[in-house]
């Protein structure tokens, strides 16, 4: 039976709001999708400061991250709106909305008297009621409910779109985080390892905006204008989750503006582009050295396929290139896909599998006791589409 559905993604690089309309045909491993329409809805930089402040564990508050729910709720029915005009498609042929939400805060281990928990707000009523359609979202709790770490989630997706009979692939998305998705020639799903590598863009960005008055590093630029001081990279992967042992997630808890901050307090003296090469080469590195420690040792891989906005940042391609130079490195587009609409299509996805009463997470990458139906359904106010699906 196909299906319209719109899948959202805010991530962590927190510059926008990704809306994928896509046609869903079958679910499981006879899944199809089609790509009709994708928009970015960026964040003006008011809204981005708000989210960056829910984030901070100093500067939050419970009345802010109660404002901002609704806020974004809005904003990502907007999103739908404006991916659904675009397309010429109603919002009454929709059939369901996939949202990831904004993440907050992640604690995928318990610390000290933390609870092992996650938070993405963009109130799904609001979107449901903006819309008059049924909305899936909190998708990561239900993995955490099960003992996972609520992420990485999008494996399931991978594995559906990507698996090979002839080839070994990693997926590694480069966000605001870095994820991969290893998929072994052959391999059912619980073959699969998914990890979160490190910082993607996020130091990056972060220092082009506090040295450059610029979001990111358009195409690499700078960081090609710039030297890499290798051995200050290097002492950056002394971090401890570096060595953790999947499965393993992280956030802006580990690698936000913190993080940036300590790295000008000791390295401010460098020349802005030298910073930024160096940021970028320590992307790069994480990368490569999550394959050494991680994957390489029980899993031949052919390719990396890169995703998300890191697949656009030609000096960080390349730097990934040099380091791992027996795989061939290639982005979405490369084969036909959407490095920036791959995350949204993914949700999308996985509230097909919603809709239909499907499990959806990857034990093995979140740590989960057990395959669980992710996600929290909301119907939409007038009762439409009720019918069909899961429900």
């Amino acid at each position: 039976m196909e299906k319209l559905a719109v899948g959202l993604m805010s991530g962590t690089s927190v510059d926008g709001i990704d809306a994928a309309l896509v046609r869903l045909r079958g679910f499981g491993v006879n899944t199809e999708v089609e790509l009709i329409e994708y928009i970015t809805l960026p964040f003006t930089s008011d809204i981005a400061e708000e989210i960056l402040q829910c984030m901070d564990v100093k500067d939050s508050n419970s009345a802010l991250v109660c404002s901002l729910n609704f806020k974004l709720g809005y904003l990502f029915a907007d999103a739908v709106k404006v991916v659904c005009k675009k397309a010429n498609v109603p919002l009454s042929a929709l059939d369901f909305i996939a949202s990831h939400g904004q993440t907050i805060y992640h604690i995928p281990k318990e610390d000290g008297g933390l609870a092992k928990s996650t938070l993405q707000i963009g109130e799904p009523a609001v979107i449901a009621y903006q819309t008059g359609t049924k909305v899936i979202s909190n998708f990561r709790s239900m993995d955490m409910a099960a003992g996972g770490e609520g992420a990485p989630l999008v494996p399931y997706a991978d594995y559906l779109l990507y698996r090979s009979d002839s080839k070994g692939r990693a997926l590694q998305n480069i966000g605001g985080i870095g994820n991969v998705t290893v998929i072994p020639k052959q391999a059912t799903l619980d073959d699969i390892v998914a990890f979160d590598t490190g910082p993607g863009n996020m130091v990056i960005d972060e220092l082009c905006k506090i040295l450059k008055g610029e979001p990111f590093d358009q195409d690499g630029k700078w960081a090609s204008k710039g030297s890499v001081h290798k051995e200050v990279a290097q002492s950056w992967l002394n971090v401890e989750f570096f060595k953790m042992t999947p499965p393993k997630s992280t956030g802006r808890e580990l690698f936000g503006s913190q993080f940036t901050k300590q790295i000008l307090e000791v390295y401010g003296h460098l020349p802005a582009d030298d910073l930024i090469a160096t940021a970028t080469y320590f992307t790069a590195l994480s990368i490569a050295d999550s394959y050494k420690r991680f994957v390489f040792p029980t899993t031949d891989l052919d390719e990396m396929i890169v995703g998300g906005g890191g697949g656009y940042n030609q000096s960080l391609l390349q730097m990934i290139k040099e380091l791992l130079p027996n795989l061939s490195v290639l982005t979405q587009e490369d084969i036909g896909f959407s490095s920036e609409a791959k995350e949204a299509i993914a949700f999308a996805i996985l509230g097909n599998e919603t809709m239909n009463g499907k499990s959806s997470n990857v034990p093995r990458a979140t740590g989960a006791k057990n395959a669980v139906i992710l996600g929290s359904i909301t119907l939409p106010p007038n009762g439409r589409n009720l019918i069909g699906g899961y429900l």
